[in-house]
């Protein structure tokens, strides 16, 4: 699935829409450049699944948790310095548990990823103005 968004606010609304059709134990790996709205994104997955708390990037916490219709967990891992790492901040559990889990900077964690996941992609194209984003959503194992 591809989308074009030209705000903040369009960001959003396309991942609060993509909410609704997450169940527990989904997984989505986020890519893009700094920049490119990968927590704008989330924040919309957050109020898709009902969560009011204020969503922001766990850059230094590597992991943060919010309640709502189910658990959501949002994983930024540009800062760990291998796998190993992920496992002692307890990565599988909240993975394979009873929520869903957002990492942004997934390349970083290849190796660990689940095979069924959700691979999300946003990227700018400048030529079409300053908050032009395309954003691709592919299941991936499915």
């Amino acid at each position: 699935m591809n989308y074009t968004s030209n705000s903040c606010e369009e960001t959003k609304q396309i991942a609060e829409r993509f909410a609704k059709s997450l169940k527990k134990g989904d997984v989505i790996c986020m890519y893009g450049d700094l920049g490119a709205g990968k927590t704008a994104f989330v924040q919309g997955l957050a109020k898709g699944l009902g969560i009011d708390e204020l969503v922001t990037s766990p850059t230094f916490t590597i992991v943060n948790e919010y309640s709502g219709i189910m658990p959501l967990y949002h994983f930024d891992v540009y800062r760990i310095a291998d796998c190993d790492e992920m496992y002692e901040v307890g990565y599988e559990e909240y993975v394979y548990g009873e929520g869903v889990s957002v990492i942004e900077w997934p390349q970083l964690i290849a190796d660990i990823l689940p095979e069924n996941r959700y691979d999300i992609t946003i990227s700018k194209d400048y030529g079409k103005g300053e908050s032009y984003r395309n954003i691709e959503i592919k299941e991936v194992g499915k």
